[in-house]
């Protein structure tokens, strides 16, 4: 059982650390951001950087949350090409302004960041739903990874393994 979690730590610090590479390059590839939907992208970003806020405010073990600053970090790329493709970088400086006062914010009270931390099921699902709504909308998934999907899906599976 021990080589299992270790296994599933380990494996997933490694997928996390390159699961929206094929997504950037799908992205760039296709130098486009069609099919691609803003709303999932922050509401993604959301959902990770309270999970990392959370995680740092209760003091938790780096290991337990490492993959966190990977994936906003990657996220933050992603944001930039999105904005790129769409014409206007400049229109990310307010989201990522957000995202910083949010940090702090979390943090201002208890309750506070408990409550985001219970929302993050919520929040994590809304960012798949509006995604698949932009997929089914645009009619074009050539700006998609079906691997980073892939590999999201594994992680996934990955955490049910860690944690049951």
């Amino acid at each position: 059982e021990a080589g299992l979690l270790w296994f599933c730590n380990w494996s997933t610090l490694g997928v996390c650390a390159a699961l929206k590479l094929p997504q950037i390059h799908a992205q760039l590839a296709a130098r486009s951001a069609r099919g691609i939907s803003l709303p999932s992208l922050l509401l993604e970003m959301a959902g990770f950087l309270v999970f990392l806020r959370y995680q740092c405010y209760y003091g938790n073990p780096l290991l337990t949350y490492l993959e966190y600053p990977i994936l906003i970090a990657q996220d933050i790329i992603l944001l930039l090409c999105v904005f790129h493709f769409n014409g206007n970088v400049k229109q990310a400086v307010p989201y990522i302004a957000a995202f910083v006062a949010s940090w702090f914010i979390l943090s201002l009270q208890k309750w506070i960041i408990d409550l985001a931390m219970n929302l993050c099921t919520f929040i994590s699902a809304a960012s798949k739903f509006a995604q698949l709504q932009c997929l089914w909308k645009a009619q074009d998934s050539e700006a998609v990874s079906a691997l980073t999907w892939g590999l999201s899906a594994y992680t996934c599976g990955a955490y049910v393994c860690k944690v049951g």
